[in-house]
């Protein structure tokens, strides 16, 4: 985590990457997020949509909002330096709406846009995103492993299983459970020594 934020802090797509490695958003979700989507007052994030180019045969086709995964509208709440990065995203926006003036166009209201507001390409983040794992030597991390870590993260750090579950929108606790087993067996085995060592405080 601390090579990669060192090595995304070089891209303009620093606070989206940052933002998705600690909210777990798939791609599509962050692609999408909108501002009406952020309380900054509650501190929460309404996930309800993702953003998707449309598959036509031969190529080309536009990108529209489309219903989640599982078709699962969430509502998450992020940590404060989450909601901080995206106070300084807006700013940034406002920024570039003064220096472009007409020509700016944010008619979807999204969060992360080029320079003159227009939506972001799921290819050119995920090739910048490439650029940035192969210069810290994880050439084989996908876009999707960002979200996989969040998860990771939080269950080692003790967050309740149906919490993660409900902040990744997944269908079932029992899938994300059946997904991270492997972290909370080992979670169960660091418990089990926790345990141990009280009882041979009291014997």
């Amino acid at each position: 985590v601390n090579r990669f934020l060192q090595e995304a802090a070089k891209s303009k797509f620093e606070i989206l990457y940052t933002v998705t490695l600690f909210t777990g958003m798939r791609q599509g979700e962050i692609l999408g997020l909108t501002w009406d989507s952020i309380n900054f007052k509650t501190g929460t994030i309404n996930i309800y949509r993702q953003l998707q180019k449309e598959r036509i045969l031969g190529g080309g086709g536009t990108y529209h909002f489309v219903p989640l995964k599982n078709d699962k509208t969430r509502m998450i709440t992020p940590a404060p330096s989450v909601l901080a990065l995206l106070r300084h995203q807006k700013q940034q926006q406002n920024e570039w709406r003064l220096k472009t003036g007409e020509l700016w166009n944010n008619s979807m209201n999204l969060v992360f846009t080029d320079e003159t507001g227009h939506h972001l390409y799921s290819h050119t983040v995920f090739t910048n995103f490439k650029r940035i794992v192969k210069n810290i030597g994880l050439n084989d991390t996908r876009f999707h492993d960002l979200r996989h870590t969040y998860a990771t993260l939080s269950l080692q750090n003790g967050d309740n299983i149906k919490t993660v579950s409900q902040t990744l929108g997944h269908a079932t606790v029992a899938f994300t459970l059946d997904v991270y087993g492997h972290v909370t067996e080992q979670m169960k085995q660091e418990s089990a020594a926790r345990m141990e060592a009280y009882i041979h405080t009291v014997k």
